[in-house]
């Protein structure tokens, strides 16, 4: 709480004082996008209490005990002055908005979204402890990985490594994520990747398993702000950025789903995985949408779908809760 200095230079203005104080007034294969998981895996005496202190009048309370605008016993507001906007918590406002769509399925879900130019987020299902499989929205990680290593190495990509990207990010070719995946050091590549850039709760999938890579919603909020982000967010050069951005605004139509649902994509990278186990999906979305003009990034994660069409279905519906919650922008 501000303080304020109250100096007694006109005596009238004291005594109001005192008279205040007494009143006390945020390549797809057949199955699925990344590659089959084997059978075997498992998902897994006291002292006496101070009195209260007195809030001090605020400069603009002063003004107006002196200009008569507030009565010094009742303490009422001025007609002219505006009421306070109530503030709503973000986070609570997005479970307020997604209640009735969790207390109607069985699937676990994650959700967060960012407001970059002002910094608002509001996210749900976040936890501890708590990771999704990222299935094929982890080709985004394995890109900017590999443009972090070829920077380190004052070089640009190759044609191969170009083509490859290509594929792996607009189609969701698995056989060129796999190329990629070597390319970058595998799991031990993709972790120091991500210790740079600041995903904190996301860890490599191991034996090759890239689509098992675990991750959270915020996580991906943080990768999607190292590719959108401005110049000092990010680890990666300005060329890489709009590398990745051009390849994310590219995406095959059969594959524009997801949180693009919830306004146009500028950028989009899907996810979906049956898991062996369970005959259950993974399905995810991330990307930057625009919503009357101004851009948001969206991350969407779940586990837990009888199918992959109806986990489609479940990810667009929760994408749509999620950039009302944040309210109007400034």
């Amino acid at each position: 709480m501000s303080r304020h200095r109250i100096a007694p230079q006109h005596p009238v203005a004291t005594l109001l004082v005192v008279g205040w104080v007494a009143t006390g007034s945020f390549l797809m294969t057949a199955a699925g996008d990344a590659p089959a998981v084997p059978r075997s895996e498992a998902l897994t005496a006291s002292p006496q209490p101070r009195p209260a202190a007195v809030p001090l009048p605020s400069p603009r309370t002063m003004g107006a005990l002196r200009s008569g605008e507030i009565g010094r016993e009742s303490g009422t507001r001025s007609e002219s002055e505006p009421e306070p906007e109530p503030t709503v918590d973000p986070d609570e406002a997005l479970a307020a908005r997604l209640a009735p769509v969790v207390k109607s399925t069985s699937v676990s879900l994650s959700v967060a979204v960012l407001d970059p130019e002002d910094g608002r987020t509001a996210s749900y299902g976040v936890q501890a402890g708590t990771t999704y499989d990222t299935a094929s929205i982890v080709k985004v990680d394995i890109l900017v990985a590999l443009l972090l290593h070829a920077q380190d190495e004052g070089r640009r990509l190759t044609a191969g490594e170009r083509a490859y990207a290509t594929s792996m990010i607009r189609v969701s070719d698995n056989a060129s994520a796999d190329a990629l995946w070597s390319a970058i050091g595998g799991a031990p590549g993709l972790d120091a990747a991500n210790r740079r850039l600041g995903l904190t709760s996301t860890t490599a999938g191991g034996d090759g398993l890239w689509g098992l890579t675990q991750t959270t919603a915020s996580d991906q909020l943080v990768l999607l702000s190292a590719v959108f982000g401005d110049d000092s967010a990010s680890d990666l050069s300005a060329a890489s950025r709009a590398y990745v951005r051009e390849l994310m605004a590219g995406i095959a139509p059969d594959q524009d789903w997801g949180v693009s649902a919830a306004g146009p994509a500028t950028g989009l990278k899907n996810g979906w995985l049956p898991r062996t186990a369970t005959g259950l999906w993974d399905i995810n979305s991330i990307g930057r949408i625009t919503v009357d003009g101004h851009g948001y990034l969206l991350a969407v994660l779940s586990r837990g779908s009888v199918s992959k069409e109806a986990g489609i279905a479940l990810v667009e519906k929760v994408a749509g809760t999620a950039v009302p919650a944040l309210g109007k922008p400034a």
